[in-house]
């Protein structure tokens, strides 16, 4: 037991007379200790850090495969729409060209119909002008005889109508 100090019983740990037994039980304990550890502990513990090791590379591993698969992915994707794009602008094209065509058989169409019309228009006032070209010289073949008649003068209605027509034409 220990012995009693000044105050009592002192702590056992610090007895000299029990270091001699404290060192025998401290290196076996530390002997089983480091037994239990280095053929136990340590390879479980070291099989888990192998296999987290395993598992990060594994994952990195497959983490650049899916990064490489996602640019390939995003190019696939890139020309795909740069496709659609172009197709787009074919079909953008061939419907505007189309609707050229169209639009060019519809303005010839439209230019045909206002050239006929415009023939119709200039024959009609042709004719119209014709008319009155003819009423103006029956008019003043009639006003001139009458004129003649006022002043008592004899009018011979084929001399008139050569003098009216020649100055109607702008002779003198």
């Amino acid at each position: 037991m220990a012995e009693p100090t000044a105050n009592g019983v002192g702590m056992p740990q610090l007895d000299v007379t029990t270091f001699s037994n404290q060192i025998f039980w401290l290196i076996v304990t530390l002997a089983v200790l480091y037994y239990i550890m280095s053929r136990v502990a340590l390879p479980r513990i070291a099989s888990v850090l192998a296999d987290r090791r395993g598992t990060i590379t594994s994952d990195i591993a497959a983490a650049e495969e899916y990064k490489q698969k996602a640019r390939e992915a995003e190019e696939a994707y890139t020309k795909a729409l740069a496709d659609a794009r172009a197709e787009a602008n074919r079909i953008i094209e061939a419907a505007r060209a189309e609707m050229q065509a169209e639009l060019d058989v519809q303005m010839e169409k439209a230019d045909a119909e206002i050239s006929a019309k415009a023939a119709e228009s200039e024959r009609r006032i042709r004719d119209i002008r014709d008319s009155a070209m003819d009423m103006v010289s029956e008019v003043s073949n009639d006003i001139t005889v009458d004129i003649l008649s006022a002043f008592d003068a004899k009018a011979d209605k084929a001399r008139v109508t050569s003098a009216v027509s020649e100055r109607l034409k702008g002779g003198a």
